[in-house]
């Protein structure tokens, strides 16, 4: 059977708005849980809501939605919170380590390779029984999911583009993953 996954990307925080390297256990404003609730109401209803373990986002009011530590957002280490701009200016050598080798981790976090391989072991373990499943996802667990799922290579992690509040969905199984393009994230049209 075929498993679907729906991932949606949450609205943009100050972090993102600051060019800082983000930080999934800071609390998201009210306004932003209610995007992220409207858009995921607009879907069809899947077996299974998931975010990560520190997210406040829930999907559904009144259905539980899990804590799934796979989706956990990128482990940037002591470069967490800080602006890129001045990590360019104090350490520019680890940022274009960063930048251009996957497995290089200057921050003391997650390598991309590390995260690519966390986020493909999930994709790799969900159900062969099928079954909807919807999950709130940083840009960089969803790019890390894309990534593994069309076994691209990993400098491609760079090139894709997660906009706040948007659906990506990737159907299929271990090993054979479609990427289903041009859905907006409040539901179909």
């Amino acid at each position: 059977m075929t498993v679907r996954v729906m991932l949606i990307s949450p609205p943009a925080d100050r972090y993102a708005r600051e060019a800082r390297v983000g930080d999934d256990a800071a609390a998201p404003d009210e306004g932003a849980v209610r995007r992220v609730k409207a858009a995921a109401a607009a879907l069809p209803v899947p077996a299974r809501r998931l975010k990560p373990p520190s997210s406040l986002y829930e999907l559904a009011d009144g259905l539980p939605t899990c804590d799934e530590p796979a989706l956990t957002d990128w482990d940037l280490g002591r470069w967490r919170g800080r602006r890129l701009d001045e990590l360019s200016a104090a350490d520019p050598t680890g940022v274009r380590a960063w930048l251009t080798d996957p497995a290089a981790a200057p921050h003391g976090g997650e390598s991309l390779l590390a995260l690519i391989a966390r986020v493909g072991a999930w994709l790799d373990t969900l159900p062969a029984a099928g079954g909807r499943i919807l999950a709130v996802a940083s840009p960089a667990v969803v790019r890390a999911a894309v990534t593994h799922a069309l076994t691209l290579p990993p400098a491609s992690f760079w090139r894709l583009d997660v906009a706040p509040l948007t659906l990506t969905e990737l159907s299929g199984r271990a090993g054979r993953w479609n990427l289903r393009c041009g859905r907006p994230a409040e539901g179909e049209r």
